[in-house]
C-alpha cells in the first residue's frame, strides 16, 4: 500500500488506493490485509472524506521545542496528551469555522499518526507494528479559552477545528521529514519531524501504556514555531515532505 484515502460516492462510502490521481477501491478490511480493485474508479462525483472515523482523537502538546519557548512553557518530561473531539475532524478542502469571531484562533501544522491494531502496553521498538500510517492535520485552536482554562479539549474541539488528510500515506519514515504551514502562501512554519522531543513510536507507546487504542485512531504529534492567528477567507495549507498537501479555507 501507498496512499490511502476515504471516499464518498452517492451513498455510499469506502476505502481507495491513491495512484498518479486515480482510485482503486479497497476489498476487505483496509487495516488488515486489503485487496485493490484492478480497474480504477472514476475520480468525477466522488467525494473526499477523512481518511479514517476515529474513536479517538489524542493531542499531544508542547512535543517540539522551539514552540514551548513561543508558548513561554518548560518542556515536558514526558508527553503531555489530551482528547479532542472526533466531531471536531474536517475533510480536505473543508472549511474551518471561527465559533468567536472576537477570540483568537491559531493555527497549528502537524504530523499525524493513524493506528492500524488495537494495542495495549506495547514498547516504543514494538510500535511500528501498530502503526497504520500517517497523514497531516491542522489542531485548530481557540486561544482565548485555551488560556482562561486548565484543559484544552474545548478549545481545541469545536466542530471543524481537526482538518485532516487528505490521504493515509503507509510507506513514509515519520522521524525525518518536513513539515511546513501556508497561510494565504505566506510560509509561516517550516521545521522538520527530527526536532520532535518524543518520536511517533515513543508517543504510541507512552499513551499505549495510558489507554488502549483501536484502528483508526488519531494522534496528533504536536506543532512547531510559528503558529499564529486566522481569520475569514484565510487559505491554509499543511505541507508534509511525501505527502499530498491538506488545505482548508476559514470562514
Amino acid at each position: 500500500m501507498a496512499a490511502i484515502g476515504r471516499f464518498q460516492k452517492g451513498d455510499e462510502i469506502f476505502y481507495a488506493k491513491v495512484v498518479d490521481g486515480e482510485i482503486y477501491r479497497v476489498r476487505g478490511d483496509v487495516f488488515g490485509s486489503p485487496s485493490f480493485d484492478r480497474k480504477a474508479t472514476p475520480l468525477k462525483g466522488v467525494r473526499t472524506l477523512t481518511p479514517v472515523t476515529p474513536s479517538k482523537v489524542i493531542a499531544v502538546g508542547l512535543n517540539y521545542a522551539d514552540h514551548a519557548q513561543e508558548q513561554n512553557k518548560p518542556l515536558p518530561k514526558e508527553p503531555l496528551i489530551w482528547l479532542k473531539a472526533p466531531t471536531s475532524l474536517l475533510p480536505d478542502g473543508g472549511k474551518i469555522e471561527i465559533p468567536f469571531p472576537n477570540h483568537r484562533t491559531d493555527y497549528e501544522a502537524e504530523l499525524c499518526i493513524v493506528i492500524s491494531r488495537r494495542i495495549r502496553n506495547v514498547t516504543p521498538a514494538a510500535a511500528a507494528r501498530y502503526i497504520f500510517g500517517y497523514t497531516a492535520a491542522l489542531d485548530i485552536s481557540d486561544r482565548t479559552i485555551q488560556n482562561r482554562e486548565t484543559q484544552y479539549a474545548r478549545a481545541k474541539s469545536f466542530d471543524t477545528f481537526t482538518p485532516l488528510g487528505p490521504y493515509v500515506e503507509t510507506k513514509i519514515d515519520p522521524h525525518d521529514l518536513t513539515i511546513q504551514l501556508f497561510q494565504n502562501g505566506q510560509l509561516r512554519q517550516n521545521s522538520n519531524t527530527n526536532q520532535l522531543i518524543f518520536n511517533c513510536h515513543q508517543l504510541v507507546s507512552f499513551i499505549s501504556t495510558n489507554l488502549t487504542l483501536l484502528p483508526g485512531d488519531i494522534i496528533l504529534t504536536g506543532t512547531p514555531s510559528g503558529v499564529g492567528p486566522i481569520a475569514s477567507g484565510d487559505r491554509l495549507e499543511v505541507r508534509i515532505q511525501g505527502f499530498t498537501p491538506l488545505i482548508n479555507t476559514v470562514k
